[in-house]
């Protein structure tokens, strides 16, 4: 079961890198989902899967009588898919926001290299905020 489960690890990090790679910010976020739901597999698959009795000890006793399952990357995937559940949130708002401000989410366009996307003067913003002389 662990050799299927590498090559699929394999084909989801390969498929992540092609996303994230594309250009475009959409792809490059389902990329990333992609990429984390890789990391978990291959955590939780370096855990050793196997038919094992969870980790409980009889009471009385200071050991398990039987091998038991290995909590620990259990724990870690759980606590992944947490991390990544945020990161694809905050990355979704970035999206948005980026969108609004360029109206594009093409990193190719020339939007993505001008530092006055947004803005309605061609001169860009004032760096030293609006003239308190100016009327208007």
């Amino acid at each position: 079961m662990e050799p299927l489960l590498a090559i699929s690890v394999g084909v989801m990090i390969a498929g992540a890198l092609y996303l994230m790679l594309s250009g475009m910010l959409v792809r490059f976020v389902f990329g990333f989902v992609l990429m984390g739901n890789a990391v978990n597999l291959l955590i939780f698959t370096a855990g050793r899967l196997s038919d094992t009795a969870p980790p409980l000890i009889a009471p009385g006793r200071t050991l398990p009588a039987e091998p038991v399952a290995n909590a620990l990357p259990q724990a870690l995937v759980l606590t992944a898919i947490v991390i990544g559940f945020a990161m694809t949130l905050f990355l979704l708002v970035l999206l948005y926001r980026t969108y609004d401000r360029t109206r594009t989410l093409d990193a190719d366009q020339p939007v993505f290299v001008n530092e006055q996307a947004g803005t309605d003067d061609p001169a860009g913003p004032d760096p030293d905020g609006p003239d308190p002389k100016d009327p208007a």
